[in-house]
């Protein structure tokens, strides 16, 4: 069996009323199109066909090479969308799957049981409904006296006994490829001068073709975004569904209602989500850990048995057993090895922080290379940019830096080395010297002095 995927995507989705292109509002931290593609490449080898219109530069620009594009040059209908794929797949699949890039939360259960129940249908076509009375803007299923399906209705044109039927037409289908590709030319047109794809539903009834239908229970499932309140709607959704999974794997959430994870992040069990936690990206999160309050994790791995409290991590790695925060921000490049703790109102960019290291308060680190061990006082500042160009600070291990020193890039500290308070180190100290002062200056050689002890002179 080879399986075939349509999205349509052309929409221009007015009620957004936003320059961005519908399939490109974000659900989750992703574009809504994205959604559907991943539950597209879930259910088919290949890559699916987008039928793009409004925007399509912008979608091309976002999905790049992962799917197959076909142009909507004109907004004709849905059932001319779906036509627009005829010339990349013709003939080359036994069944093709529709559906549409604004419902993002279509599970890929729910796809399979579709594209499943179409392989056992002997007739054309397998279509997906819900029996939900209140989606008034849905199309009606309209079935005969032995409960045979011979239409479906939109819910504009529908008779006053056809609004009362509560069957919904869900919007995704499968159908028989050769069939499809036969028949979508012989649509009739809409009074709305459109061609709709729920109208081959009829023809196929009427052909005495068996019209299958597949039936979720799931309202949000099927619930396309055209409102900024179906996207808050749908986002709501979503969290409760990521979360759930979550909590079922081992995960604690003290609130979930206030805990934001995208689909793209990952747990480990027995990890602790404090509320107003924000989990985005790429992020994996290891086993053990306490995230949160008040915190955003982006694109960040984080070993076992960690703490984040109150802090901004973008960018970072973190090993087992690091501490970070409160109000701490690790920026891109940031990297702490096994037993680090950063403390309070610290920032770190693009820098390593060997094993052991303890940055306690206030100070910035950014474009340098931390050995194990070192002690880096508070008020502490890399001095890494010249207006021109960054330069690196290497520290070696075991160094003892003095509150409000100045590390005037590029330099370096040798191992054991320390400095005073309020140095400004502008040339590299040897390991175990110290130096102090306004440029700093190395007053003498230190012989087997315990760390934490600070000799000014």
């Amino acid at each position: 069996m080879t399986l075939a995927v349509v999205i349509l995507a052309a929409g221009q989705g007015t009620r957004l009323k936003s320059s961005l292109p519908k399939v490109l509002h974000r659900l989750g931290g992703q574009p809504l199109v994205r959604h559907a593609v991943a539950a597209a490449r879930a259910v088919a080898e290949t890559p699916p066909v987008l039928v793009v219109g409004h925007g399509a530069d912008a979608v091309r620009a976002e999905l790049g090479d992962a799917v197959q594009y076909a142009l909507q040059a004109e907004q004709l209908g849905t059932g001319h969308a779906v036509l627009q794929a005829a010339p990349l797949l013709r003939g080359r699949s036994d069944y093709v799957l529709v559906t549409y890039a604004d419902m993002p939360l279509l599970r890929v259960e729910t796809l399979r049981a579709l594209v499943d129940a179409q392989q056992r249908n002997t007739g054309p076509l397998t279509l997906l409904s819900i029996d939900a009375p209140h989606l008034r803007d849905f199309g009606r299923v309209v079935r005969d006296g032995f409960g045979k399906v011979r239409a479906v209705v939109e819910a504009a044109q529908a008779t006053p006994a056809e609004q009362h039927i509560t069957e919904r037409n869900a919007g995704a289908y499968c159908f028989d490829a050769d069939w499809l590709w036969e028949r979508l030319p012989r649509l009739p047109l809409s009074p709305k001068g459109e061609y709709y794809l729920t109208d081959i539903v009829a023809l196929a009834a009427a052909e005495g073709g068996e019209v299958a239908a597949v039936t979720t229970d799931d309202e949000i499932e099927v619930t396309g975004i055209n409102t900024r309140a179906q996207l808050a709607e749908a986002e709501a959704a979503l969290r409760r569904r990521v979360n759930a999974r979550w909590m079922a794997a081992g995960v604690t959430f003290i609130d979930p209602a206030t805990t934001y994870i995208e689909p793209t992040v990952g747990l480990g069990p027995d990890t602790v989500l404090w509320p107003n936690t924000h989990l985005q990206g790429q992020t994996t999160i290891g086993a053990g850990c306490v995230i949160g309050p008040n915190t955003i994790i982006r694109d960040t791995a984080i070993g076992d048995r960690c703490r984040v409290e109150c802090s901004v991590l973008e960018g970072a790695w973190l090993a087992d057993e690091v501490e970070v925060g409160p109000f701490a921000h690790l920026r891109q490049g940031a990297r702490l090895e096994r037993g680090v703790h950063m403390g309070n109102f610290g920032e770190v960019k693009n820098s390593t922080l060997g094993p052991g290291a303890k940055m306690g308060h206030f100070s910035y680190i950014g474009d340098a290379a931390i050995g194990a061990g070192v002690n880096i006082g508070a008020g502490t500042i890399t001095c890494n940019y010249d207006g021109v160009r960054k330069h690196q600070t290497v520290i070696e291990a075991g160094v003892f830096i003095g509150s409000d020193t100045m590390l005037v890039a590029p330099v370096r500290l040798g191992q054991g080395a320390r400095t005073g308070a309020g140095s400004v180190v502008t040339r590299d100290v040897p390991a175990h010297s110290l130096a102090v002062g306004v440029p700093a200056r190395v007053i003498r050689r230190l012989k087997d002095e315990g760390p934490g002890t600070q000799d000014e002179g």
